[in-house]
């Protein structure tokens, strides 16, 4: 049992995240929704309600993670040791914002959020995703459950920093809203790009992606320009992740591995 305590840990961390984000919006802890909080906040950053069902993907694919990782084959895989504890750190830093979010204590959620990002960082960087071939179990069950996760927790970061400065009565800086909201989907899109063309990855930036559709969905009607710049950089992010893609791979596409 005990050459088990790190899976076990994991799979205990887990758990605990997932209590957490069921009380945060089955209860709901302090009253209201994790969305409600959210919304009653006017940052132009926040995209439609419909892309938050990435969370939910995300969360499946840290279970499919969980449960690979308890596996009896997988007690001596290079990747727990690469892992370490940063997925517990990362699991107690994430019902941690929770609750401090459902409590509207917004600075500390900034910070636990950029602890969140830190050891999302170091699981991807110690993993060397996109830099390093692993067997397609490991892709699928590894690489791209913390891929998507570390890409959704930068949005979230982003997100989170346009709610503390409006409670902090910064506001957008002293910049028009729209302008300074194009500038935040311009640091997201370079970070997608520095991930496509600096570790030839592709979900981080697809996350990417999938946040700027949800910025354009919510604003189609009410900020036609700020929907169109958040559509054109998505486009180009796709372009630039497909240029990426056949450059390394011979001008073809590369094959979807199996499992």
């Amino acid at each position: 049992m005990r050459k088990y305590s790190a899976q076990i840990a994991n799979v205990a961390a887990f758990l605990l995240m997932l209590l957490m984000n069921g009380l945060a919006n089955g209860l709901p802890i302090n009253g209201k929704t994790t969305g409600e909080i959210s919304d009653a906040f006017p940052v132009l950053f926040t995209p439609a309600p419909m892309t938050f069902v990435i969370r939910g993907v995300i969360y499946l694919l840290l279970l499919a993670y969980v449960i690979y990782q308890i596996l009896p084959a997988q007690h001596t895989a290079l990747f727990q040791q690469q892992i370490g504890l940063w997925f517990v750190i990362s699991c107690c830093l994430n019902a941690a914002w929770r609750f401090c979010w459902h409590y509207e204590q917004f600075v500390p959620t900034l910070l636990i959020m950029l602890g969140l990002l830190v050891s999302l960082w170091a699981i991807y960087r110690r993993l060397h995703i996109g830099r390093r071939t692993v067997p397609p179990l490991e892709w699928w069950f590894v690489h791209l459950p913390f891929s998507a996760y570390f890409g959704w927790i930068s949005v979230a970061t982003i997100a989170n920093l346009t709610i503390v400065l409006a409670t902090c009565g910064l506001g957008n800086l002293g910049l028009p809203p729209v302008l300074f909201t194009s500038l935040l989907m311009l640091f997201a899109e370079g970070l997608g790009i520095f991930m496509a063309t600096h570790r030839n990855e592709m979900v981080y930036p697809l996350v990417i992606v999938w946040a700027l559709i949800g910025i354009a969905r919510r604003h189609h009607t009410t900020h036609i320009s700020l929907s169109v710049i958040a559509a054109i950089l998505a486009s180009a992010l796709v372009m630039v992740i497909v240029i990426v893609k056949l450059k390394n791979n011979g001008g073809r596409f590369p094959k979807i591995r199996a499992l």
